[in-house]
């Protein structure tokens, strides 16, 4: 999933030398030097790889010395924790050394190979690892009492495996089937394979795909949580004994109404219970972590389909964009899911707490 970024061509640079905010760095061979404008871009992309490295590293070490988080479902944070720590440590780091390069690859074929099997092995299962956290969401919710915790283990288990191999296979199969060239000498490029039939291949296996899931699923955890949070509101128990005691609660407030013979005795209660409250907040979270999986990911994918089918010249500076755009997500998603839950705020005030 690469995209070459001409940081000393751009619109902005060329307009940052021209106000003469700071002379140019010394010239690399062979480039034109980079504008203020390029080093503060790279700077700002260097400083995205490195919190995305440390944010992804805490959530790991959280989860592996807190004993409560050794269960579902923070076995699906784990993997994609682990993608997303990948994509700091192995991608982008290369990716801002091709961008330096002036877009070109100047270090041989076989790590050409090897960064681009693991930006589209990372960057998928990424994308599938948030597919099963919302899966997982959705059955926990509407199935809750078939989805025991026995059955949940089971079936994360199984899409942390699913999500990995198929990664895989679609990372793997231009240097395993021969499905197009990654690596050109002459012209100094790697880039994911542009054979049309791999392209379509590639992009509805990493994105359309569980992007149609993903949406799907959401809009059933919606309409499960509305219809549970709908159905407590219209909750009435009358008991067929004539001195019986009957419970009613109201519909328009949160409060409940005991009769017992003739005398009458009100409770205000505190309005939605805690698992309510919990469900209305995972709700929010996967709504989240999936729009903004949508943003930073759709662009990418549009111009990476629309590309090698149609021939269209899509400018450099935008295909960059989109592919950064999309990296970005690696760092959004453990803020996202840790911003959300409680206990992994209080398991990183006690790391940290221990550490001092």
């Amino acid at each position: 999933m690469d995209g070459p970024l001409n940081l000393s061509a751009t619109p902005w640079a060329a307009a940052a030398n021209r106000s003469g905010g700071g002379g140019p760095p010394a010239a690399l061979p062979g480039r034109a030097p980079l504008s203020v404008f390029g080093v503060l871009l790279l700077t700002l992309l260097a400083l995205l790889a490195a919190a995305t490295f440390l944010w992804n590293v805490l959530v790991l070490a959280t989860i592996l010395r807190v004993r409560a988080f050794h269960r579902v479902p923070h076995n699906l944070v784990a993997s994609m924790a682990v993608s997303d720590v990948m994509v700091a440590a192995l991608v982008m780091p290369l990716s801002l050394v091709h961008e330096l390069a002036g877009r070109r690859w100047q270090l041989g074929r076989a790590l050409c190979h090897v960064w681009i099997a693991f930006d589209v092995l990372c960057c998928t299962a990424s994308i599938w690892n948030v597919t099963a956290i919302a899966l997982d969401r959705y059955w926990s919710l509407s199935r809750h009492l078939e989805y025991t915790l026995r059955a949940r283990r089971c079936i994360s288990n199984a899409m942390i495996a699913l999500t990995w191999a198929l990664s895989a296979v679609i990372a793997l199969a231009p240097l395993l089937f021969g499905w197009g060239e990654t690596y050109s000498e002459g012209n100094q490029e790697c880039q994911v394979s542009q054979e049309p039939s791999y392209t379509v291949f590639s992009t509805f296996g990493a994105f359309y795909l569980p992007l149609c899931v993903v949406l799907f699923v959401y809009w059933k955890i919606y309409k499960a949580a509305k219809f549970r949070l709908g159905s407590r509101k219209s909750n009435s128990i009358t008991p067929i004994a004539p001195e019986g005691l009957e419970v009613k609660e109201a519909s328009q407030q949160s409060q409940m109404v005991f009769t017992v013979r003739h005398a009458t005795v009100t409770f205000q209660t505190d309005g939605d219970t805690w698992r309510e409250q919990k469900e209305k907040k995972a709700v929010l979270m996967v709504g989240i972590l999936i729009g903004v999986f949508v943003l930073c990911w759709i662009p990418f994918f549009i111009t990476e389909l629309i590309n090698p089918l149609c021939s269209c010249d899509i400018p450099p500076i935008w295909k960059s964009i989109f592919l950064w755009l999309g990296y970005s997500n690696s760092f959004f998603n453990p803020l996202i899911y840790t911003a959300f839950n409680k206990n992994y705020n209080n398991a990183f005030r006690n790391l940290f707490s221990r550490q001092h």
